[in-house]
């Protein structure tokens, strides 16, 4: 499975005071190229920013973006590593880091990451939700189902409208604890969001039979 972060917009990383004009256009390069999913172009353009200037963060931050849309996971936690000794309260690197982890089955340090994260995160960036996601699926991962229920609880309640697959995945959650009401319901708001979802459908028959044979 493949859950991506949403992409920080251009206009936050473009009005850095770091950029001399010069920068400015490269960093604008390097970050549409991102964004056409040339990653390996982008990370050529990154590299040599760097190269440049060695403390550049925002180059820092494109960078394992497009080495995560590479997947190549161990060079993105290496560099986000380099680019937090920059500057270690940056939170778009750390969660590049916790994503990168995830992805690379550290489920711990993703865990630790994701929560320093969330702790630290702009207020109202949709990006929590994410984050909430992530740690669902860690522990789910980990058969800490309780756990998993209470982040997907938080990832919905971020973005209550917006992701059928987040209300699917809670409702699994909570169907593995034995809260069967509370998964249909779930798994409901899941079909009202996106009626064509098989996994939704099947989840909410499971509840619904579930319920039935306990006499609900």
């Amino acid at each position: 499975m493949k859950i991506e972060f949403k992409k920080i917009f251009l206009s936050l990383i473009l009005s850095s005071s770091l950029f001399s004009p010069l920068l400015f256009a490269q960093k604008a390069d390097a970050l549409a190229l991102y964004r056409a999913g040339k990653y390996a172009e982008s990370v050529a353009v990154c590299e040599q920013e760097l190269l440049q200037n060695p403390k550049n963060v925002n180059s820092y931050v494109v960078l394992c973006w497009s080495l995560v849309g590479k997947k190549d996971y161990a060079k993105a936690e290496a560099k986000a590593i380099e680019g937090r000794n920059i500057s270690s309260t940056d939170t778009r690197l750390i969660e590049i880091l916790a994503e990168a982890k995830y992805y690379q089955g550290k489920n711990a340090g993703a865990l630790e990451y994701f929560q320093l994260y969330i702790a630290n995160a702009p207020p109202g960036s949709s990006d929590i939700g994410f984050a909430y996601l992530y740690m669902g699926e860690i522990y789910i991962r980990q058969a800490k189902y309780q756990h998993a229920d209470m982040a997907f609880s938080a990832a919905v309640h971020e973005q209550p409208s917006k992701y059928a697959y987040w209300w699917t995945r809670c409702g699994y959650a909570r169907e593995m604890v034995g809260n069967y009401e509370t998964a249909k319901t779930a798994y409901e708001k899941a079909l009202s969001l996106d009626p064509s979802s098989p996994d939704a459908a099947r989840g909410k028959k499971r509840a619904e039979d579930a319920l039935a044979k306990a006499g609900v």
